[in-house]
């Protein structure tokens, strides 16, 4: 009997440039799955209809279902983080704040499949710190009053969740209507941080 092959996710060598395309592929169809259908309904068999191949293949690059969902899941999250630290990066601090909300709005609004996978996690269960959410706004907040020479001010972490709570309501209204203008909400929304945190 020949050994059974290993598969990459359990091996500790690079993977192959057909892998790594395959990989992807596989994430990007969990991506638009999960968007169009849930994460409940995104199965492996769905999945490897999808891209075409067995679900035996799918478990060749993924151990499970899980943890394709899970790759699928830390692409988005990557592409959102990314995007937000540069918008951040580009201005001064005292201006970050208003970056970061118009960035995640921006961001969020413009890839509605990728709203609903971030949305799924949440759902599901699958950030397990809210902290996670919260905390790099709140000390964004504090060195923006830092850089306009301000002391202490209102409690960041509970701005950062009452603004995180807003970029939440905001995308889900532009998700449920199109036609939501997020970008003038946004603006609404760093006019009342800034009366708030810079007073």
């Amino acid at each position: 009997m020949a050994p059974r092959r290993t598969a990459p996710h359990t091996q500790d060598r690079p993977l192959s440039l057909i892998e790594q395309a395959r990989r992807d592929q596989l994430i990007q169809i969990t991506i638009d799955l999960v968007s169009e259908y849930g994460y409940a309904a995104t199965s492996l068999t769905r999945i490897a209809q999808t891209a075409g191949i067995t679900k035996g293949a799918v478990l060749y690059h993924f151990a499970s279902k899980d943890a394709v969902v899970a790759a699928a899941h830390e692409r988005v999250l990557g592409l959102l983080v990314a995007d937000v630290e540069a918008a951040i990066a580009a201005v001064p601090a005292d201006r970050a704040p208003a970056a970061y909300v118009r960035r995640m709005v921006g961001h969020l609004a413009e890839r509605p499949g990728h709203t609903r996978m971030l949305v799924g996690a949440i759902t599901n269960g699958d950030v397990p710190d809210p902290s996670v959410r919260w905390k790099p706004l709140a000390a964004l907040l504090q060195e923006a009053r830092r850089a306009r020479g301000l002391g202490p001010g209102p409690d960041p972490r509970t701005l950062a969740i009452i603004v995180g709570g807003a970029i939440d309501g905001i995308i889900g209204e532009h998700m449920r209507d199109p036609g939501y203008d997020a970008p003038a909400a946004a603006e609404a929304l760093i006019t009342m941080l800034e009366t708030t945190l810079f007073a």
